[in-house]
């Protein structure tokens, strides 16, 4: 284990709704750039070395978390790529407390406004992601999602490799 290498907070969905966004993402999304499984992001770059008093925040945060509902609102253009937007006020409220309390090891990238997205391509022509955001508005309805748990991840310059999940409390 590297503690230099910075660390990913991502959400974890329940079982259907990652299915959902993981096909979406394996239909969609450049296999030859596909290494990371479907995901929210909370945080992009936690500090590594910080590891132990991370685990031990969100541990604490996860005995009073219990699993919440997110919409899924819409879709967006990432420019070169294409992403369902989300929102939940539980989302919010948690990345809010967790934002306050890592606020000094948060680099700029983490301290603009989070705006919840699975992005399910990425790295294409702009003319490609224009097509499919087209072709999946068309018809749209928003939906709704689960979200179980928080998934720290450590980033290595390669795929993704797990360092601990944090499951939610069951209702």
């Amino acid at each position: 284990m590297d503690p230099a290498a910075p660390l990913i907070l991502t959400l974890r969905f329940d079982e259907r709704s990652f299915a959902f966004f993981e096909a979406q993402r394996q239909r969609y999304f450049p296999p030859e750039r596909n290494f990371i499984p479907a995901h929210l992001t909370l945080f992009h770059h936690l500090p590594g070395e910080n590891l132990t008093a991370i685990a031990r925040d969100l541990e604490d945060r996860m005995s009073e978390q219990g699993a919440f509902s997110l919409a899924v609102s819409g879709l967006r253009s990432l420019g070169r790529g294409v992403a369902y937007a989300l929102c939940s006020p539980e989302l919010d409220a948690l990345r809010g407390d967790l934002f306050r309390q890592w606020h000094p090891w948060l680099t700029p990238q983490d301290r603009q406004r989070h705006r919840p997205h699975v992005t399910i391509q990425n790295k294409v022509d702009p003319s490609a992601a224009r097509a499919l955001l087209e072709e999946l508005s068309d018809g749209f309805q928003p939906f709704q999602v689960s979200g179980i748990g928080l998934d720290l991840w450590w980033y290595r310059g390669g795929p993704w490799e797990k360092a601990q999940s944090f499951p939610f409390m069951p209702e």
